[in-house]
């Protein structure tokens, strides 16, 4: 390197290239309004069709009670790690009521999904195992993956008979273990993982499962608890808290001798301050109302459907989505980021999605559906993105 280049030069040439390619990211500041679908920007009073808050949960009254109540009892912080000083009580209850709710024999709390997925995967699986992901998983699982220094795989999305042909090229190596690692419902697309046969490959070949439902829960699945619920063979079934919970957080559902495992060896557990108490109090209200709430998922999945419909007859792809997140495929990433200009200058906030998030020439504008969105403004909408030529 020559004594007169700057050190930094890879930072602005990296931030040029992304800007010439149209990938660039900027933070949008935002204002959330508590009635209805809309939120603030500039002043503007603008619809939101990128929350993942389904339910509307992150301002229901007694889920702001609760998390005030908790504040006031229990301080702003819990000032540790769990393993120090920062295990309440209340962190322990809320454990069990997940246990219970979710009818598995443990849970335990983990401060965001991407640290969950990160070091969860990382910390059960070695060198020596063998990860089989879906080819569209999060990218926190991917981390976990490359993190745990295991022989990464990917298989064809919701490909099973691929998924099952590395299963069978994997019987003559010497792995210790081999572990499925799929989602429930993809972030990106919308639509569903067969978790019935992810489990049936898994107990074929002797293999264990990771299964994301994190778009799931609240909104699918009986009570709105998630489509891993109910389900014998799951060895961890991940959630998080800052989607249909309203809140912020993951937990992993899984045995109590594998929640004892992670106590003791999973770092993105051992080494972080415990949650709050205001959102464990929030987490607690959440976890009360979700099982009440067949309404509310009966007037997402009316709405998903009637959107659906029509926006495919004005001449857009939504690709395989069978959930409440709706991909408006656009495939060019200076075109997407237009439409979603055209979106905005119309009164509606709905992100650009582009690579590498998704694949080059998938760039879409993501639609997210909730509770709190009505005809009227999918009406909004449709007439916003007009007819595609």
């Amino acid at each position: 390197m020559s004594k007169n280049s700057d050190k930094l030069d890879f930072i602005s040439e990296a931030l040029a290239q992304r800007k010439a390619e149209h990938r660039f990211r900027e933070l949008v500041r935002v204002e959330p309004e508590p009635q209805g679908a809309s939120i603030k920007k500039e002043g503007k009073s603008i619809l939101n069709f990128c929350s993942n808050d389904y339910l509307g949960l992150a301002t229901h009254p007694k889920v702001i009670k609760k998390s005030l109540e908790y504040a006031r009892r229990y301080g702003a912080g819990s000032t540790a790690s769990r393993l120090v000083s920062g295990n309440f009580t209340i962190h322990e209850e809320l454990e069990s009521r997940l246990a219970l709710v979710f009818d598995v024999e443990a849970a335990l709390v983990f401060n965001t999904g991407f640290q969950a997925n990160a070091t969860i995967l990382s910390t059960l699986a070695d060198r020596n195992s063998l990860i089989l992901a879906d080819n569209k998983v999060h990218n926190s699982l991917l981390q976990g993956a490359i993190l745990s220094r295991s022989d990464l795989q990917r298989y064809d999305h919701n490909d099973y008979l691929h998924l099952e042909k590395l299963l069978e090229k994997a019987q003559k190596k010497s792995y210790n273990r081999i572990w499925i690692v799929s989602e429930t419902v993809f972030s990106m697309d919308g639509d569903q993982s067969d978790v019935k046969r992810l489990i049936d490959l898994a107990e074929k070949y002797d293999a264990l499962l990771f299964s994301d439902d994190a778009h799931a829960l609240g909104v699918l699945g009986e009570k709105g608890l998630g489509l891993n619920y109910g389900k014998k063979g799951i060895h961890v079934s991940l959630g998080t808290f800052g989607k249909a919970f309203g809140a912020f957080g993951a937990f992993v559902a899984c045995s109590q001798q594998l929640k004892d495992y992670l106590i003791n060896f999973c770092p993105g557990f051992i080494y972080t301050t415990a949650l709050p108490p205001a959102v464990i109090g929030a987490l607690e209200a959440s976890l009360e109302l979700i099982p009440t709430m067949d309404a509310e998922r009966k007037h997402i999945y009316e709405l998903t459907q009637y959107f659906k419909k029509e926006i495919q007859q004005s001449g857009f792809e939504t690709g395989d989505s069978n959930s409440q997140i709706i991909p408006v495929i656009v495939g060019d990433e200076k075109e997407t980021i237009s439409v979603s200009h055209q979106l905005e200058n119309n009164g509606i906030l709905a992100t650009a999605i582009r690579p590498p998030t998704v694949s080059p020439g998938f760039s879409r504008i993501r639609i997210t559906i909730t509770a709190k969105h009505q005809k009227e403004d999918l009406d909004k909408l449709l007439r916003a993105f007009g007819k595609r030529k």
